[in-house]
């Protein structure tokens, strides 16, 4: 990974409104609590949820906090109303970006080309361009960053809202691609399960480019 100045962030009341909420869902989900504030708590409890943990039992306590957020009879609803067409993918990429910049940071809306069934390309205002990920840049780890958001976030779209969302890490400048419309590709075809360890990780065997050990397909 390059050397980069770490981001400041200040958060306004809003910001702080929505760290509290995830991290109280977390603290119900977990059965525990963290003695920090703001961001630096929400990441602890990420902490907390990864130790000892499977990657498929981080990803099942992300997903249950996820769900909590949003009651099932509205998951359903939108699962039997709104088929993941242009403009709902556009609209979803347009919350996306103006709701959750207190979790990933600065991000904007992007046009993307999304392959389709008949093999054609379809253009559509329905990515979000996330600068510089503030949750991957905390962690600083591949595996929170794969375990507890993206595999999470990917799966309660695409499975419990019926919108398909790929989400694509740049582990190099820690950007991050969100694209609304397009189904994610199997654990054994998707880069990120391949990605060694972030440079600034220690102890771990970095020169041999092995698969950050805490991902597994």
């Amino acid at each position: 990974m390059n050397t980069v100045e770490k981001e400041i962030y200040d958060d306004n009341l809003f910001d702080l409104l929505f760290i509290a909420l995830f991290t109280h869902k977390m603290e119900i989900a977990l059965g525990k609590t963290t003695q920090l504030k703001g961001y630096d708590g929400f990441v602890d409890l990420s902490e907390q949820i990864v130790r000892g943990r499977s990657p498929k039992e981080q990803q099942e306590i992300v997903a249950v906090v996820l769900q909590s957020l949003v009651p099932a009879q509205i998951l359903a609803i939108v699962r039997g109303v709104f088929s993941p067409t242009k403009l709902v993918c556009e609209l979803n990429a347009w919350f996306g970006a103006n709701l959750f910049q207190w979790l990933v940071g600065s991000c904007e809306v992007v046009t993307v080309d999304i392959p389709t069934e008949d093999e054609t390309i379809k253009s559509q205002k329905s990515g979000i361009h996330i600068k510089k990920c503030r949750y991957l840049e905390n962690s600083g780890c591949v595996g929170m960053c794969v375990n507890m958001c993206k595999i999470p976030t990917q799966e309660f779209f695409t499975e419990k809202f019926g919108i398909p969302l790929t989400m694509i890490p740049n582990f190099e400048d820690l950007s991050c691609e969100m694209i609304f419309g397009q189904t994610p590709p199997p654990p054994e075809e998707d880069p990120a399960y391949h990605q060694p360890c972030l440079a600034n990780q220690s102890s771990l065997d970095k020169q041999s480019l092995k698969p950050c050990p805490k991902v597994s397909i």
